[in-house]
């Protein structure tokens, strides 16, 4: 199967006022421009067979810097979660409400008033990398690498999935913004590749007899030699 590169789009305005985004056209600030240039120079020299984005602004901008000349394909299952009245407001505001503490350690029963269920964003979420994965996979063959840009609860929900977690202890994953991790899915197990990473990705690569080295869903007896090897 393919291998997923998940982009959380760089830093905006809200993250810096402390505001909870959620779905408002809020803009990546100077720094998150930056983080999105320099997340671009990482990832400009990978083969990548599709990029796809939540069709919020501020993951949109971020390919333009990151990815220029690239037309990301727009999928509403990479949206944020809907915050519902939530959005807008300050998250030290928030934390006297009493549906924080069901969000922070019950994530799975947290809906939103007029918004979201954080159940309903996860499946939706899960859904919707693992359809472009299988139709990556189809159209260019199980070494091909593909992006998405999304938002952290997001990202966070499809990297708990991937490593086997209940949606309650997704709140244990970090996706600061820029950040890229990476799932690789396979016929029997998803593997985590790279988490909240900010370091250099041409490893990932396949070499040329990666396609031959065996059964590609077991595990490297002993860590392996490495994905770059």
């Amino acid at each position: 199967m393919a291998t997923l590169l998940l982009l959380r789009h760089g830093r905006t305005t809200a993250n810096t006022s402390g505001e909870l985004a959620g779905r408002r056209p809020v803009e990546l600030d100077e720094t998150g421009r930056a983080q999105a240039e320099r997340v671009g120079e990482r990832l400009r020299p990978l083969p990548l067979a599709a990029v796809v984005t939540s069709p919020l602004v501020r993951c949109r901008t971020t390919l333009e810097l990151a990815l220029p000349g690239v037309t990301p394909v727009t999928d509403e299952g990479l949206t944020e979660c809907g915050y519902g009245d939530w959005e807008g407001r300050l998250l030290k505001d928030l934390t006297s409400e009493p549906l924080w503490p069901v969000v922070q350690q019950h994530p799975s029963a947290a809906v939103f008033p007029g918004g979201e269920a954080m159940a309903a964003m996860a499946a939706r979420a899960i859904a919707a990398v693992r359809r472009w994965d299988a139709r990556v996979t189809e159209a260019h063959g199980p070494d091909a690498l593909w992006l998405a840009c999304s938002h952290g609860d997001v990202i966070k929900a499809i990297v708990a999935d991937a490593l086997g977690l209940h949606l309650d202890q997704f709140q244990r994953i970090v996706a600061d913004p820029a950040s890229v991790s990476v799932i690789r899915y396979t016929p029997t197990r998803p593997f985590v590749v790279r988490l909240n990473d900010t370091a250099d990705l041409a490893s990932l690569i396949p070499a040329p007899s990666a396609a031959a080295d065996g059964n590609r869903s077991d595990a490297a007896v002993g860590g392996g030699a490495g994905s770059g090897s």
